[in-house]
């Protein structure tokens, strides 16, 4: 098993910045593809981002691209979210996922393990 714990989430302005990062710990940290995921109040939750257990791949919604930005650093087993020119409607609860296989994939139900969440609030 791997645990998952996010932080870096607040309150900003919008058109301002963000950077969560997710510490996992547990198994081998290489052996999970990661994404990241967000539910805003009485909405489901949705696919963010993804990135492949290499690093080497990244997966957007269409919402975000161009503004975040998924990393992962194998040394401190850490994936980052880096969250620019951030809107009131990216406000919600986001959280880390990972999942036990050698693609990614936006499918909520594909990840195996999920954090507590973090909650990034953007005001306008």
């Amino acid at each position: 098993q791997v645990q998952l714990v996010e932080s870096g989430g607040g309150l900003v302005q919008a058109g301002g910045s963000l950077r969560l990062s997710c510490a996992a710990s547990g198994r081998t940290f290489n052996m999970y593809a990661m994404a990241w995921f967000r539910q805003a109040p009485g909405k489901e939750r949705e696919f963010v981002a993804a990135i492949s257990r290499s690093g080497g791949s990244t997966h957007y919604a269409d919402s975000v691209k161009g503004r975040f930005t998924i990393s992962r650093d194998s040394a401190k087993s850490t994936v980052y979210l880096q969250m620019n020119s951030l809107k009131p409607e990216d406000t919600a609860v986001y959280y880390c996922a990972a999942r036990d296989g050698t693609y990614i994939t936006s499918m909520t139900g594909r990840y195996d393990y999920w954090g507590q969440g973090t909650q990034v609030t953007v005001s306008s």
